[in-house]
């Protein structure tokens, strides 16, 4: 076969799918080249989710202009100038791929000017450079994308809506809100500021990006410890969430995805959240550089330890010392004002990383490693969950006849229901227990029927039967309901605002990412709107659709539980006559929340209970 050499138009096209692939990771990689660049000030403008436009205003050191060209070209890089270098990077950016990426799928302009020289324009559409001319700026680089992926309908056709790409943009310029607190951000959509922050500390970037009212559920911490430190908010034991959405870690100001430290923080809280709930946390995490390689992914979205273990044990040990309150999280814990930590302070944000105060084999026996790691070994805590460890498994061999299996279920469950229906005409009703059990005779079987359980399901069915017809009433509320959410969430409940007006409330907007809720639907009234709101934004975690069936099931059965006649009530036998006709027979019914309606017992089962039959 004969080998051909790309020329640079392909190679770069390659290049972009690697590190551009949505309009969210072209204002990753121009916000991390401003921070890089030393800015103060940093405004970020989208379009159409990014689409059609994007502008990232920085007032950093600027490009010098014999420089501007350059900048434009692959592998060309401010950041590093050694293969050394690579091994304790300091700066966000460090590859030089990002603008020549970008340049090569979109109509770009870089606009910049250095505080000893004049300012001057560069194009470059679709990877062929324009001409150098000068322009009109202040200090610092203003950069221009418009039409991202022009040139590459493919990778266009697999964008996604305007509003969700819009909310992977806000999520990301947060997290630089939150990583960066000493930068002044202003993020626009469409001529609408989303987020705004002044650079002044990370409880006002808190607050910018969650509310000031998150701050009362939150409990500061600075730790250093065995050479790391960890420091920023974590959510007190009570406070959870929906989905990860609020979850951000920061290594060396880098924010990543990575399993380890994850699993740390959501082991330590493991005993304290319910299932499907999710810890609210915004850490930094320092290191030094020499033991954590960020060259490990081509957006730069994690990180490799040289020790996970090490990392992992630290992590927990302190998260956990906080949560639980045992004597040493009151060295963690940052105090409120007028209050005095009992012991030293940790090095503040401008400090060095602390250095070791012990040995690694000495750090490792405290965090619960008694076995020295040799090569080709592993150890795991004693005294805490083990780190994860990720192995790839061989998916299991499917069964030829899984078809023919389903088939034999489903011939079961049919015959078990017909088995299960009895004539109402033939039962005869005996009496009642407790007035919440009815007792019913046919032949030699007994049926004892829950009353509250059999009308909740006839409730609850009537109920779906009128949903599924969409004959649906809303009722105004008095007050209406502010959710206050982050860009991620709104964009999603965004998308499913018709979903959720089709079967009764009136939802929208309500300025920057909160919603607004002005009536539910009638039959709902007194609902718990902000636990409903939370199962909805829990449909995010699987990354899933809403489901009409999804929503109603649960709030039905409640509004079907509240409406059905009470254990403890007592009945007429024309009342108990009624039920089970409404019932059709029916005794393999069960209630919305998985309850047996009846229970069959045979005469036989009664007489070896009374041992008339041994």
């Amino acid at each position: 076969m004969k080998i051909h050499l790309l020329t640079a138009d392909i190679y770069n096209k390659i290049a972009a799918g690697e590190v551009v692939d949505r309009p969210y990771s072209v204002v990753k990689e121009l916000v991390e080249n401003a921070i890089d660049a030393g800015a103060t000030e940093i405004t970020v403008e989208i379009e159409a989710g990014g689409k059609s436009l994007i502008r990232v205003t920085d007032n950093g050191c600027g490009i010098e202009k014999e420089d501007l060209q350059n900048a434009y070209a692959p592998h060309a890089t401010s950041k590093l100038s050694r293969a050394e270098d690579l091994f304790g990077v300091k700066t966000l950016g460090f590859r030089g791929e990002a603008l020549a990426s970008i340049a090569a799928v979109s109509e770009m302009e870089i606009v910049s000017k250095t505080a000893s020289g004049e300012a001057y324009a560069l194009t470059c559409c679709g990877g062929v450079l324009g001409q150098l001319t000068p322009a009109a700026g202040a200090n610092g680089t203003r950069v221009l994308v418009k039409n991202l992926f022009f040139n590459t309908p493919a990778r266009l056709k697999f964008l996604k809506s305007d509003s969700h790409e819009e909310g992977d943009v806000a999520a990301m310029i947060a997290r630089f809100i939150l990583s960066r607190p000493e930068i002044a951000f202003c993020f626009e959509v469409n001529g609408k500021i989303r987020y705004r922050s002044y650079g002044d500390g990370l409880r006002a970037a808190l607050a910018a990006v969650y509310g000031a009212e998150v701050l009362s559920h939150l409990c500061e911490i600075d730790a250093a410890k065995h050479g790391l430190r960890l420091s920023g908010f974590i959510g007190d034991r009570n406070y959870s969430k929906p989905n990860r959405t609020y979850q951000s870690m920061f290594v060396n100001g880098r924010y990543v995805v990575n399993q380890t430290l994850a699993s740390a923080i959501s082991n330590a809280y493991a005993s304290y959240l319910m299932k499907r709930q999710y810890p609210f946390y915004v850490l930094f995490l320092d290191v030094p550089p020499e033991i954590v390689d960020v060259n490990v992914h081509p957006n730069k979205a994690d990180v490799r330890f040289a020790d996970h273990n090490l990392i992992y044990g630290n992590v927990y040990s302190i998260v956990s010392a906080v949560l639980d309150g045992n004597s040493r999280a009151l060295e963690y814990v940052v105090p409120e004002a007028g209050q005095e930590r009992p012991a030293p302070a940790p090095a503040t944000s401008s400090s060095p990383v602390p250095q070791p105060t012990m040995s690694y084999a000495e750090a490792k026996k405290e965090l619960g490693f008694d076995i020295p790691l040799y090569a080709g070994t592993s150890t795991v805590p004693r005294r805490m969950p083990p780190a994860p460890i990720f192995e790839v498994r061989s998916p299991k061999p499917q069964q030829e006849d899984a078809f023919e299996e389903n088939q034999k279920f489903l011939r079961a469950q049919e015959e078990a229901k017909k088995q299960q229906r009895i004539d109402p005409a033939a039962l005869t009703f005996k009496g009642e227990l407790f007035r919440t059990y009815l007792i019913y005779e046919c032949g030699d079987d007994a049926y004892i029927v829950d009353q509250h359980a059999a009308h909740e399901r006839l409730i609850y069915d009537r109920l779906r039967a009128k949903w599924e017809a969409r004959e649906v009433v809303s009722q105004p509320m008095l007050a209406p309901y502010v959710a206050e959410l982050n860009a991620q969430e709104h964009a999603f409940l965004a998308k499913n605002y018709d979903i959720l007006r089709e079967i009764g409330f009136e939802i929208e907007d309500f300025g920057g990412t909160s919603a607004k809720i002005s009536a539910v639907p009638s039959d709902l009234m007194g609902m718990d709107l902000a636990a409903f709101l939370r199962e909805v934004l829990a449909s995010m975690e699987s990354l899933r659709a809403i489901k009409l069936s999804d929503l109603l099931k649960d709030k039905l059965a409640s509004a079907a539980c509240k409406a059905a006649v009470k254990g403890g009530e007592r009945l007429t036998e024309a009342e108990a006559r009624s039920l089970l006709e409404k019932m059709d027979g029916d005794m393999g019914l069960k209630c919305p929340h998985g309850r047996p309606v009846a229970v069959h017992l045979t005469r036989y089962e009664l007489e070896k209970l009374f041992r008339r039959i041994v």
